[in-house]
């Protein structure tokens, strides 16, 4: 097998490592590693001592093998708290969720990624695959993407398109940059975007921006629901949204003056 990427430091063989854990799941070798990675079972194995005594991989003795460990899952709960909002927004999209029988999310801008922030979901109407809280979430081919994008400047969409590109996820994504800033003036005139079948097949969404002073746009709400109940529902989900927008607006200004404006 062909080596992913260089594993170049120490540091970065560790992570490298880290990675090829995950993505073989519970219980890969050593030799199964190295294999993947093209690196020697010494290093490899140096590199595991140190990431199972951290507390990043396990031994799992059974398989003789090693998995995830629990130091990783505590750092996605402490960036998933790092992006969470404050209690009032995440209360809109709770109602909204129970109001509308749909998934009701919130993206925001973390430096040059947009992120999901929240979602309120449950058996019945569940987050589509790949949307979780704390994840980068493919700007082109999301309706909440499309809203923070839809106001900047084409070098400043330059800049927080290029770590990912335009993947193709769908046969209906949008893969080329003009046809993206046609959508995106779309998205400016008409206030919302609309999402069908770009991210996964067989879900839409729609998504209004969440303005702050000045009228800049600070994150998206939006929900997502299968794609023939959009086509019989859009108006309904568009009003909803833009309402809760407005609401979650409300509730971030009162959160910055009950901390002082700070």
């Amino acid at each position: 097998m062909e080596p992913e990427r260089s594993t170049g430091t120490s540091i970065t063989r560790a992570l490298r490592v880290v990675e090829a854990v995950a993505a073989a799941g519970d219980g890969v070798t050593a030799k199964a590693i190295a294999r993947r990675l093209a690196c020697p079972l010494p290093t490899v194995y140096r590199a595991l001592g140190t990431l199972v005594q951290e507390g990043y991989l396990v031994r799992l003795q059974e398989s003789r093998g090693y998995g995830l460990g629990y130091r990783i899952a505590e750092l996605h709960r402490s960036l998933a708290d790092q992006v969470r909002p404050p209690s009032p927004v995440r209360a809109v999209l709770h109602e909204l969720h129970e109001n509308l029988g749909a998934t009701a999310h919130l993206v925001v801008f973390r430096d040059t990624d947009i992120v999901v922030a929240a979602v309120d979901d449950c058996a019945d109407h569940p987050r589509p695959d790949g949307f979780d809280v704390g994840e980068p979430t493919p700007a082109h081919a999301t309706a909440g993407g499309k809203v923070l994008l839809a106001p900047l400047r084409p070098a400043r969409v330059s800049e927080l398109i290029a770590p990912y590109g335009m993947p193709r996820l769908t046969s209906r994504t949008l893969v080329e940059r003009r046809g993206l800033d046609r959508e995106l003036m779309r998205v400016r005139s008409a206030g919302v975007a609309v999402e069908v079948e770009e991210y996964r097949a067989g879900t839409a969404g729609v998504a209004a921006p969440v303005t702050g002073p000045g009228g800049a746009v600070r994150s998206a709400i939006g929900v997502t629901v299968s794609r023939a109940e959009f086509t019989a529902r859009r108006w309904e989900l568009e009003v909803a949204v833009r309402e809760a927008a407005g609401r979650v607006a409300r509730a971030e200004s009162d959160d910055v003056r009950a901390a002082g404006g700070h």
